[in-house]
């Protein structure tokens, strides 16, 4: 990734994240790593934990943003979650997987994903 996708991919976070917590969301962790990947943020939203996977990107030349989270991808964060929930006991309850797709300025959060 170069050094120009890495720093579009922290603004989207960053917007993501305030995204979240202007509707009331706490947001726990943010690029928890473990050995199988990464989670980009984990927010507490009431009695859920959502685990978030943002995507931005400048344009859609190259197909939407959300486009990107397969079905291959889509079973990598579940069980990233899982790890997390594990080195996590407190937070237990539902769980919900959100997509947030950033194209240019434009921010689109997909609530239950997947």
């Amino acid at each position: 990734m170069s050094g120009t996708s890495q720093a579009r991919g922290r603004w989207g976070e960053n917007q993501a994240a305030q995204w979240y917590a202007r509707r009331g969301g706490l947001v726990v962790d943010r690029n928890w790593r473990c050995d199988r990947g990464e989670l980009d943020l984990v927010v507490v939203d009431g009695d859920v934990v959502v685990f978030v996977e943002v995507k931005a990107r400048r344009d859609d030349r190259f197909g939407t943003p959300s486009a990107a989270v397969g079905e291959r991808k889509q079973q990598t964060l579940r069980m990233l979650a899982a790890r997390w929930l594990d080195e996590h006991p407190g937070h237990r309850g539902e769980i919900r997987f959100d997509v947030v797709a950033i194209t240019g300025m434009r921010l689109e959060v997909i609530p239950h994903a997947f």
